[in-house]
C-alpha cells in the first residue's frame, strides 16, 4: 500500500516543467498587459517615465524568447530582466509616493506630516501601481527557481 504522504510530496519532473511554463506564460501575459496600459496612459513624458516602458519591452522580448526556446543564455537574460523589474518597480513606488507627497505638502502645508502622507498615498499618481512590475519580476524569479528543490521534495 502506498504511503499517502509521499504521494502528495513527490513530483514527476514534467509537473515542475508544466508549472514553470505556466508561470512564464503568466509573466508574458502580465508584461503585455502592463506595457499596453502604460502606452494607453502615454507614460513617456519624461525620461523616468520611459524607463518602465523600455524595461517592459525588453521583458516581453526576453520572456518570449525564454518561453519559446529556453536555454542557459535565455535563462540568464530572463533572470536579470526579472531582477530589473523588481528594482524598477520598487523605485517607481518611491517616485510616485514622493511626487504625491510633494504635491500634497504644497497644498496642505498647515497639516501634520502623517495626514499629508495619507493623502499622498491616495494621490493622483497611483502610488502602488509600479508594484506590479515588482510582482512580475518576483513571479519570473519563481518561474525559474528549481521548483523540485523548494516545493516538490521527495
Amino acid at each position: 500500500m502506498a504511503d499517502s504522504s509521499s504521494a502528495s510530496t513527490s513530483c514527476d519532473p514534467t509537473d515542475a516543467s508544466l508549472l514553470r511554463r505556466a508561470l512564464r506564460a503568466l509573466v508574458l501575459f502580465g508584461t503585455t498587459g502592463l506595457f499596453a496600459e502604460l502606452v494607453l496612459l502615454e507614460h513617456w513624458h519624461d525620461s523616468t517615465q520611459a524607463i518602465p516602458l523600455a524595461l517592459l519591452a525588453m521583458a516581453l522580448a526576453v520572456t518570449g524568447l525564454h518561453v519559446v526556446s529556453p536555454t542557459r543564455r535565455s535563462a540568464w537574460l530572463f533572470q536579470r530582466v526579472m531582477g530589473a523589474l523588481v528594482i524598477v518597480g520598487a523605485l517607481g513606488v518611491i517616485l510616485h509616493l514622493r511626487g504625491n507627497f510633494e504635491f500634497e505638502r504644497e497644498i496642505l502645508s498647515d497639516r501634520a506630516q502623517g495626514s499629508i502622507l495619507l493623502r499622498a498615498l491616495q494621490g493622483a499618481t497611483p502610488t502602488l501601481a509600479p508594484g506590479a512590475l515588482l510582482q512580475l519580476g518576483l513571479l519570473g524569479w519563481i518561474a525559474d527557481a528549481d521548483l523540485r528543490r523548494f516545493i516538490f521534495r521527495s
